[in-house]
C-alpha cells in the first residue's frame, strides 16, 4: 500500500522533480539541498520513500516536501508512477537520490524546451561521474564517490570548464518530458520491477509514440555518485531478457541504431538506416529471442 502526502502547493514551480529513495538518507539530503541551492527556477520536489528505515521518512516530513511512501521497496517503476500522481507542473523530471545538480542545470533544460516549441521531446542532463568512459557522460572526473569524500567546493569550481557537446540518446536520469507525453505512454512499466532496463523501455515507448528528439543537454550538468541504490539490490530482475521479449530487439541495439547513444546531437532522429551491420544486429536479436 502506498501513501500519498501533499505538503502544500508549490508556488510558481516549473518542474515536478520525482526522486525515488531507498534508505539513502545522506545522499538524499545532498541531492535535495543541491536542488534548492543551485536551481535558477522554482520546482516542486516529490520524493518516494521506499521503506524509510534509515530516518528518511521522518526527514522528508520535517522538510515539508510532497512525498509518497511504501513500507516495502516498490522499486523504481511503482515509485515513479506513484510520485507522478502528485505533480502540479507540465514538466516531469526523474532524478536519482545519489545526484548533485550543478548551478543553472534547470535553466539550460528550460531553454531547450522553449527552443523546441512542442511537447514531443525527451531531454537529459549531462552526468559528471567519478569513473567510466561513457560517451554520453563527462568522465572520469572524481569529486568523491561517497558522502564522506565529496568535494563540493572543487566540483563547483570546475564543473563548467569541461568540454562537452549536446549528445543523442537521452535515456537516463536526470530526464524530463512533458506531462501529456508521460500520460500518453503510461509512465514506467511495472513489469520491470525493481527497475533494471526500465530506462530503455521508457525511451522505446516514447519512440513508439512518435518522439524523435532524444537530446542530452551538455550545459545542464549533474554530478552522480553512481549506483548507491541499485548497488544494494541482492536480486535483480532479468530486465535485459524482458526488454528483448517485449520489443523484439535488445536494449543495446535500440541505443546504438535508434537513439545513436552518445553521438553528437544534430537534430531529431530518424529510423535506422538498413545497413549490413543493422541487419546482422536484428538477426542476432531474433536468435537470442528464440534461445
Amino acid at each position: 500500500m502506498i501513501q500519498y502526502i501533499k505538503a502544500g502547493k508549490s508556488k510558481e514551480a516549473r518542474y515536478s522533480i520525482l526522486i525515488p529513495s531507498w534508505n539513502n538518507l545522506e545522499y538524499l539530503k545532498i541531492c535535495i539541498n543541491s536542488i534548492q541551492k543551485n536551481s535558477k527556477l522554482q520546482h516542486q520536489i516529490i520524493v518516494h520513500i521506499n521503506e524509510g528505515k534509515d530516518g528518511s521518512l521522518d526527514w522528508i516530513k520535517s522538510q515539508q516536501l510532497d512525498y509518497t511512501f511504501s513500507e516495502q521497496n516498490t522499486g523504481i517503476c511503482y515509485a515513479m508512477n506513484a510520485a507522478a500522481s502528485l505533480t502540479e507542473t507540465d514538466y516531469i523530471i526523474y532524478m536519482n537520490d545519489d545526484m548533485y545538480v550543478c548551478p543553472g542545470w534547470d535553466l539550460h533544460i528550460m531553454q531547450e524546451i522553449e527552443a523546441i516549441g512542442h511537447e514531443y521531446f525527451f531531454l537529459s542532463s549531462t552526468l559528471i561521474e567519478p569513473s567510466g568512459h561513457n560517451p554520453s557522460f563527462i568522465a572520469p572526473y572524481n569529486f568523491g564517490d561517497s558522502v564522506a569524500d565529496f568535494d563540493e567546493k572543487k566540483l563547483l569550481e570546475r564543473f563548467a570548464s569541461f568540454e562537452k557537446t549536446d549528445w543523442n540518446g537521452a535515456s537516463w536520469p536526470p530526464s524530463v518530458m512533458h506531462r501529456r507525453i508521460w500520460n500518453l505512454i503510461g509512465g514506467y512499466s511495472v513489469e520491470f520491477f525493481p527497475g533494471m532496463y526500465s530506462d530503455p523501455d521508457l525511451s522505446m515507448k516514447l519512440w513508439q509514440a512518435g518522439v524523435r528528439i532524444f537530446k542530452g543537454v551538455a550545459k545542464s550538468r549533474v554530478y552522480h555518485f553512481m549506483t548507491k541504490s541499485t548497488g544494494k539490490l541482492h536480486i535483480k530482475s532479468n530486465g535485459r531478457r524482458l526488454f528483448l521479449q517485449k520489443w523484439g530487439i535488445t536494449a543495446s541495439v535500440f541505443y546504438r541504431f535508434f537513439l545513436r547513444m552518445g553521438t553528437c546531437y544534430d537534430g531529431p532522429l530518424s529510423e535506422p538506416e538498413r545497413t549490413l551491420k543493422y541487419k546482422l544486429a536484428l538477426l542476432k536479436c531474433r536468435i537470442k529471442k528464440i534461445f
